[in-house]
């Protein structure tokens, strides 16, 4: 499954809804976004962080739940991305955040990032929206390091609020964000 959510203006890039297979095709596009975004800090990542988080691509791909969106260029290059995935009847590390009866029923947004130069044009929101009308679940969740202040408060803007700080991975503090679209209606 790959379709354009928006065709391509001189002001605005494509957005790209993709299925897992169309994003593992792309998975070299999906890497050049976060490994520009993710070596900022907060975030810091190394080229080693980088590897770790793309072999988990490949598997979270495989899911039958995954999503993805990517910002491109008319002539192809990246400019942002998102994705994310539904939870199954085990959520793993989601388990404190999530109950049983809410699983099927809750989306995880894993990632969303946009290339420095593209920042402050609404493209974060535009790939945040595609990727939520791929999927019908009431509950969206995410993660987002505390000190990442501009992304905690796009969330919060979108209707996402905080239900938990952790620290997941050891490498700070992280809020966990919830969007309840049953309770907004579902417009989000």
């Amino acid at each position: 499954m790959t379709h354009p959510t928006s065709r391509a203006t001189a002001d605005l890039p494509a957005v790209e809804a993709m299925d897992g297979p169309a994003a593992v095709r792309a998975v070299d596009a999906f890497r050049l976004v976060y490994a520009e975004a993710f070596a900022e800090p907060p975030y810091r990542e190394t080229e080693a962080d980088i590897a770790l988080t793309f072999d988990r691509f490949h598997a979270e791909a495989a899911h039958p739940g995954f999503r993805a969106t990517l910002a491109r260029t008319a002539a192809g290059e990246p400019l942002g991305m998102a994705l994310g995935t539904s939870l199954g009847r085990r959520s793993g590390w989601w388990d404190p955040y999530v109950a049983p009866a809410d699983r099927p029923r809750t989306f995880c947004l894993l990632e969303l990032a946009v290339r420095t130069a593209h920042r402050r044009h609404g493209l974060a929101r535009r790939l945040h929206d595609a990727l939520l009308q791929t999927t019908d679940a009431d509950r969206i969740l995410l993660t987002v390091h505390l000190a990442a202040t501009p992304a905690r408060a796009a969330y919060r803007s979108w209707g996402y609020r905080t239900i938990a700080e952790v620290d997941p991975w050891g490498n700070g503090v992280h809020a966990v964000m919830l969007l309840d679209r049953a309770a907004t209606g579902g417009d989000q």
